[in-house]
């Protein structure tokens, strides 16, 4: 009778597994998938639109047959509302209790589960805003590695990108403004060695800013600026609110120089009317072909999020979940039909490189410490974006100590 028993309950297992049962998230008819971003903060920041640009190409891919036969069951993100411990939390919980195979999309600041998923062996791929995704083998930015260590590739193509707009870099000065924050710093030495590569001389990098939240009185930052009188300032600050407060400070300043951040290619800022008129002027430099460029990968994109979530306004996050999907389900298909993470991290750090025209191009394990060198530039007229730069790649430089 024992002997029976036993038998039945193998027979139950084996059944279980030739319907589909997964291992690692991974099944005969599907892949399971999920994601990390900060929907919520205090702040007021927020990526949760990069779960819709996501899901918009895995339902593409799944509409046209999946991946070697296996459709993508992605089941959502989670929000760390920029806690790394929550973040650390979320990882654990899409792997230990979800059980999915990869994170996609990863697009939170400050997130906090790199440690285990590198440790697990799990792959994650989103926006590489942070130095925890530089030197992993599980981590996957879709623009590369943007904390590079000294002496490894630092990217050139905003200061280059902004030298052409502006007719060359001789003779123009540039100020960098950074918060206290630690990333925000960091980004502030490689963004000001990209505008000294490019010919521009810098004027001064301030990260006297508060992280936390915006200061009540913009006036001691806006007087340090104005004293200098830079052709250009960057801001290397995470937030509308802090840009805003920025912007509106230097124009009633009567600063009459160029204003550049990476954040403001977004929709929402143009909703509110102070804000919008803060912003105009600006150029804003986002890691992907635009929205508004007549490029066939950029109406495929539109294309898509319409299937999914018919009238969403295409925001920068949302491009951020897109690109950084597609290069998963890349990165799948080379992979092949016998699907381990162990078979995909060899294939993906195995040599892999791809080009595509909407985010620009991408090859690791090179840049698993390295940017991958591609921006465009968009200018924010009368309420509107105009594509001032197309999407461009440039050759990176070594970071200076």
């Amino acid at each position: 009778m024992k002997v029976r028993v036993v038998a039945v309950l193998v027979a139950a297992v084996l059944a279980a597994g030739g319907c589909g049962a997964q291992q690692g998230g991974v099944g005969e008819s599907s892949v399971k998938v999920g994601g990390v971003l900060t929907k919520t903060s205090a702040s007021g920041y927020s990526t949760k639109d990069a779960e819709i640009g996501a899901r918009a190409r895995f339902e593409r891919a799944n509409a046209a047959g999946g991946v070697h036969g296996r459709k993508i069951e992605f089941v959502g993100a989670e929000d760390d509302t920029q806690d790394p411990a929550k973040g650390d939390a979320a990882a654990k919980k899409l792997v230990q209790k979800d059980g999915v195979f990869a994170l996609v999309p990863v697009h939170a600041p400050n997130f906090g589960g790199a440690a285990f998923l590198e440790q697990q062996g799990v792959p994650w791929f989103g926006w590489a805003t942070g130095p925890q995704w530089c030197g992993t083998k599980t981590g996957f930015g879709y623009n590369g590695c943007l904390a590079p260590k000294t002496g490894a590739g630092s990217q050139t193509w905003w200061g280059r990108q902004m030298a052409d707009l502006l007719g060359g870099a001789q003779g123009k000065k540039v100020w960098v403004q950074t918060s206290d924050s630690s990333g925000s710093k960091y980004g502030g030495r490689t963004i000001a060695q990209s505008f000294e590569a490019a010919g521009f001389t810098i004027a001064g990098v301030d990260s006297s800013l508060p992280g936390a939240a915006p200061p009540p009185d913009w006036l001691p930052h806006v007087s340090k600026i104005m004293a200098v009188k830079p052709d250009v300032v960057v801001s290397v600050i995470a937030g509308t609110k802090f840009n805003a407060g920025l912007y509106a400070g230097l124009k009633k300043a009567g600063y009459a120089g160029v204003l550049t951040d990476a954040t403001s290619y977004d929709a929402n800022i143009l909703k509110d009317p102070a804000q919008a008129q803060a912003f105009d002027g600006v150029i804003a430099a986002p890691m992907f072909e635009p929205f508004e460029s007549t490029a066939p990968e950029i109406a495929q994109l539109r294309e898509d999020v319409e299937a999914v979530a018919p009238g969403t306004r295409l925001t920068q996050h949302l491009a951020i979940g897109y690109w950084s999907a597609d290069i998963f389900l890349k990165i799948l298909e080379q992979t092949g039909k016998d699907l381990t993470r162990e078979r995909f991290l060899a294939a993906a750090n195995g040599s892999f490189a791809y080009e595509n025209a909407g985010f620009g191009r991408i090859a690791y394990p090179k840049d698993h410490s390295e940017p991958n060198g591609c921006g465009a530039l968009v200018k924010i007229v009368g309420g509107a974006f105009e594509v001032a730069k197309n999407l461009k790649c440039f050759a990176n430089v070594p970071l200076k100590p």
